[in-house]
């Protein structure tokens, strides 16, 4: 397809590694190349593991080499996977944890698709495959990944690049919430400065949800709570400025006043449901957790910022927090709602990073650090690059979370470069 070449390959892996005996799920990975490498020029190239963003979100669908991926394929064959439960991999949503006898045994089940299982996974299918030591390119919750990919597999990585993605190593998700809601209130500050008519508008949209019965394509009302989810294109720089394209158009005038124009209500629908994505919602609060339980973290550091309350003066747009009232509210998630409590409340989570084996580090490693980043805090994210040794970090203001999708080519070059400088002595 336009000068790529798309193979998909099917890996049978244990549900639980640690255990033979367990059940077998499926991993489907695809594999991309360029058409300008013959088949058996790209036999002999490396390969190269995309860890994207999530938790839950399947590997990148692209029916043409662009951005970092047009960088990646002039040296590597790249390898995206379908991360296990998404995608064409065996599927974890509500019909099939409705298989399940109870909540316990459901939240049992997914408490192997964190990012231990799927580095477990790349492992096994990296050995499949025939692979040396690969180079790992994580985005987001893919650079977690790579973080505990370097903890507990290191001899598999060749080298490692992280866009965005540098996590907290120990502590409480709570850091995490309490960092992102006020980078996220300064990002709001940023937005409205822009387009001052929005700021009237949100209140207005608010206020009148309030009052009147909005329904959403899927049938149920829309919430202040829900609308304010919109603050997901707050997040980037290729995003943000359609939030005004979203509002500007929100209003509709009908023989019975104004109403919610049936086009807003439809794109917010998609900004808003988690039916394509349910790992997001249910795992969330739990890839931050060794050790301990989340308590539904965002909902308790919400009482702190009282500007994000849903009954505020003047509203304020929210970033990627997950709270109990998603399953409530989003008929996608509500079959969801117990499991989603009893993984809330699950303290004894394993642990995801061996901050001695990153002390010690050998493998080289680039990261990207975005200075103004909603959803992955810059000083949580620095202080982690401190306690990984060989990791070269490049902090930058010039990109939002979604950097490689602004300019993915050149950021991908960069990291790629800056790890071919050899180890630090």
């Amino acid at each position: 397809m336009r000068g790529l070449r798309a193979t998909g390959h099917v890996f049978r892996v244990p549900l639980d590694h640690a255990d033979p005996d367990s059940p077998g799920i499926e991993v489907f990975a695809r594999e991309y190349s360029s058409t300008e490498h013959g088949e058996d020029a790209v036999a002999r190239l490396p390969w190269l593991l995309f860890l994207q963003g999530g938790p839950g979100g399947r590997g990148v669908r692209t029916i043409q080499l662009s951005g970092w991926m047009k960088a990646a394929a002039r040296d590597f064959r790249i390898l995206m996977l379908d991360q296990r439960g998404t995608g064409l991999s065996t599927p974890a949503d509500a019909s099939t944890l409705d298989a399940l006898p109870s909540p316990q045994a459901q939240a049992d089940y997914l408490a192997h698709f964190r990012a231990d299982s799927i580095v477990d996974d790349a492992e096994l299918i990296r050995r499949r495959l025939g692979s040396g030591p690969w180079t790992v390119f994580g985005q987001s919750y893919g650079g977690f990944c790579t973080l505990t990919y370097l903890s507990r597999a290191p001899e598999g990585v060749d080298r490692a690049l992280i866009t965005g993605g540098l996590a907290p190593l120990a502590g409480p998700p709570d850091q995490v919430y309490r960092a992102t809601f006020a980078r996220v209130a300064e990002r709001n500050a940023e937005y409205f400065r822009w387009y001052p008519e929005d700021r009237d508008r949100v209140t207005r949209i608010a206020r009148h949800l309030d009052r009147v019965a909005e329904f959403l394509p899927s049938g149920e009302r829309l919430t202040v709570r829900r609308f304010q989810m919109v603050g997901s294109f707050l997040g980037g720089n290729t995003r943000v400025h359609a939030l005004h394209y979203l509002l500007e158009d929100a209003f509709t005038t009908t023989a019975d006043g104004p109403r919610l124009s049936a086009a807003f209500l439809e794109q917010v629908h998609a900004v808003v449901s988690r039916a394509s994505q349910p790992l997001y919602a249910l795992l969330h609060e739990s890839i931050y957790c060794q050790g301990l339980a989340s308590s539904w973290s965002a909902a308790r550091v919400l009482e702190e910022y009282p500007r994000f309350r849903d009954d505020a003066a003047e509203v304020l747009l929210t970033g990627e927090m997950v709270y109990p009232w998603y399953f409530e509210e989003d008929p996608a998630l509500r079959p969801l709602r117990a499991v989603a409590d009893v993984l809330a409340e699950k303290a004894d989570w394993g642990p995801l990073y061996d901050a001695d084996v990153l002390a010690t580090n050998t493998v080289p490693a680039a990261a990207a650090v975005y200075r103004d980043d909603i959803y992955v805090d810059r000083d949580l994210s620095l202080a982690t690059a401190a306690s990984v040794r060989n990791l070269e970090v490049w902090e930058t203001d010039e990109f939002h979370h979604d950097g490689i999708a602004d300019d993915g080519e050149a950021i991908f070059e960069r990291l790629l470069s800056m790890t071919r400088r050899g180890p630090t002595a």
